[in-house]
């Protein structure tokens, strides 16, 4: 029996993607994606997310390609334009959720803690979850299982108990082998019908 739902945050809940700012920045769609496959990758933004400073890796960055250093400075000097608003599918899902008082809410979240403050501003449903597990502030991050072990473990959370939900199938098959339940969300209008599927009715 479900009794506690744990929510990503980014492509679940808050549509964030660079690609809102970096539009803006670049003329050419193929150097915009040469720059966010090449250069602030992915793998770079989640180093950020596990605690490194935005300072020190957006220095390293530019020392490393200097031509891109104007462009390397806005990935995080206009953040705030990367955030393109929220899924309200899943939004008003979760404050049903909230409202039916049936199950604890958790957000477990990759996340730069410099960073999160100005969601934590803009978005006032992050205050109906009983916890926020956030990479940033743990020095650790998703698909690593001590992770996903700081949040049962603060909250006393049964992975029998509980679902996940993220947009990231890696960070859903990390969860799965811990034994919690999951659900991979492709489209924020498939919660509530994924949701009925482990008998959580709303």
């Amino acid at each position: 029996m479900i009794n506690t739902i744990i929510f990503d945050l980014g492509g679940v809940l808050i549509d964030w993607n660079p690609r809102y700012l970096f539009r803006k920045i670049f003329t050419s769609a193929d150097e915009m994606e040469h720059f966010l496959t090449h250069i602030c990758t992915p793998d770079w933004n989640e180093e950020q997310d596990a605690g490194r400073l935005l300072q020190e890796a957006t220095d390293e960055l530019v020392e490393k390609h200097p031509e891109y250093a104007e462009q390397i400075r806005a990935f995080y000097g206009r953040w705030e334009e990367m955030l393109g608003g929220t899924f309200d599918e899943t939004v008003q899902t979760l404050k049903k959720l909230k409202e039916s008082g049936q199950y604890k809410l958790y957000a477990l979240t990759n996340w730069s803690a410099e960073t999160f403050p100005i969601a934590l501003s803009r978005y006032e449903f992050l205050s109906w979850f009983d916890g926020i597990v956030m990479s940033g502030e743990e020095k650790s991050r998703k698909p690593f299982p001590e992770f996903y072990t700081i949040l049962l473990t603060r909250y006393q959370i049964a992975p029998n108990d509980s679902l996940f939900i993220d947009d990231n199938l890696r960070n859903v098959k990390a969860a799965r082998a811990l034994g919690i339940a999951t659900i991979h969300l492709e489209s924020p209008k498939q919660i509530e019908t994924a949701l009925q599927e482990y008998n959580v009715h709303i």
